[in-house]
Formats: structure tokens, sequence, C-alpha cells
């Protein structure tokens, strides 16, 4: 299985918008965003399902929205009115497969 390749991430003051991709090797079916921050256990930040549906954590509904381009083999987590607490690895996991390596975000105040 190969794993996604995330890419996007970067320094952004507080109130900024970065967003994330996440390339695959196939049809994204389902994709899920996680994130870790330091001395943090990695957490579930956005869902979407094979039918479309979407799910957010609650610290990052209304800010974060997530989405695929099967043309391109891509997802993408679009994040705007960035808060320092956002800062993290982010992972993307592609139609339940394994993580990435991940790409940092980094929010300061």
């Amino acid at each position: 299985q190969v794993q996604p390749v995330e890419s996007g991430g970067g320094l952004v003051q507080a109130g900024g918008s970065l967003r994330l991709s996440c390339g695959a090797s196939r049809s994204i079916f389902s994709m899920d965003w996680y994130r870790q921050a330091p001395g943090k256990q990695r957490e579930l930040v956005a869902a979407i399902t094979a039918g479309g549906s979407t799910n957010y954590a609650d610290s990052v509904k209304g800010r974060f929205t997530i989405s695929r381009d099967n043309a391109k083999k891509t997802g993408y987590l679009q994040m705007s009115s960035l808060k320092p607490e956002d800062t993290g690895v982010y992972y993307c996991s592609v139609n339940f497969g394994s993580w990435g390596q991940g790409t940092q975000v980094t929010v300061s105040s």
C-alpha cells in the first residue's frame, strides 16, 4: 500500500489561511485528516466519507473544509482563521489506509 503524501504546511500568522494537500496513488473515496501537537496525542480533525458526508472536530468547525478531487487523486484541507492552537503536524489517511509523513503547520500569535 502506497502512503499518501501531505504538503502545503508552513508558518502563518494567527488569522491566516493554509491549504493542505493529500496526494494519493488511487481514487479517494474516504479521507481523514489528523493532527498531532507537541506533547499531545494525534487527533481527528476532519473526515469525508465515500458518500461525501463530512465531519469536523468541534475546535475547527466553521474554519476548516475537507474536500477531494479524484481527477487529481488529491484531497485537501482548507484551513482559515488559523489559531496558535492549530499548530501541529497534519497527517492524512486515504481509504482507511496508512498515514503519510505529515506536514508541519505552525501558527504564530
